[in-house]
């Protein structure tokens, strides 16, 4: 993993826009707070401002190198110290962009609703194949790679490896009885099309937050978006 090259894209104006969207819809006080899969900090940075986070994440390097403005708790590891922690333990639980890299997702699951108290939150953003596809063909202009998608492959991650993409439908086998879908949001809808050159614009940031957010909860519009931002309540 090339940390510098993570760090800094988070940094570049499309960086940036990723996790005002993310962070859009989790605005939280006061809650106890678990970011699961944490990578450099940044989400679990930004929620310590105003909630009580715990950190988890199985890449030492990612964490020596991670964000620590405000004060939560890290802790190196993975389903391995969720299963350490009391249930009913916390308000919400955020897991983004990480179970593309994990074989047992089912056991996750059960942890995250083990974990979470009753009508807690599960914030869940995950990588959406029909966005990727847009983005091979329009952005990057790479259709051999887009057909590849098409046909069932993979995409691969510089930074993380093999994406192991999955529907929300794949989804319902881990939910059922256990957790209601309450809303799927889009992310990353048009500027991840547009070339990077617009991004620096004076003004750009702001414009382009106020259209993706217009138009985030549309079905269509985030059945094309390169992620999905899930939001599940605890039954």
């Amino acid at each position: 993993m090339d940390i510098n090259a993570y760090s800094d894209y988070i940094n570049t104006p499309w960086g940036r826009m990723f996790y005002r969207l993310a962070w859009h819809g989790l605005e939280f006080k006061n809650k106890k707070i678990l970011d699961f899969g944490s990578g450099l900090g940044v989400t679990s940075n930004h929620l310590a401002k105003s909630n009580d986070v715990t950190a988890v994440e199985p890449n030492s390097e990612l964490i020596e190198h991670g964000r620590s403005e405000n004060n939560y708790k890290q802790l190196l590891g993975g389903i391995e110290k969720l299963k350490e922690m009391p249930e009913n333990s916390f308000d919400v639980i955020v897991c983004h962009n990480v179970l593309e890299y994990i074989e047992n997702r089912a056991e996750v699951f059960e942890e995250f609703y083990r974990l979470l108290k009753i009508g807690g939150i599960l914030s869940v953003i995950k990588h959406n194949k029909k966005g990727k596809i847009m983005h091979k063909a329009v952005f990057e202009n790479n259709i051999g790679e887009a057909l590849s998608l098409i046909n069932g492959e993979n995409p691969v991650s510089q930074n993380f490896g093999t994406i192991n993409e999955y529907d929300i439908e794949q989804l319902n086998a881990y939910i059922a009885g256990k957790f209601a879908l309450e809303k799927v949001s889009g992310i990353r809808i048009f500027y991840g099309l547009q070339p990077n050159s617009f991004k620096n614009e004076a003004g750009w940031e702001e414009k382009m937050f106020e259209l993706e957010c217009a138009v985030e909860n549309d079905p269509e519009f985030a059945n094309t978006a390169f992620f999905q931002h899930l939001f599940f309540k605890k039954i």
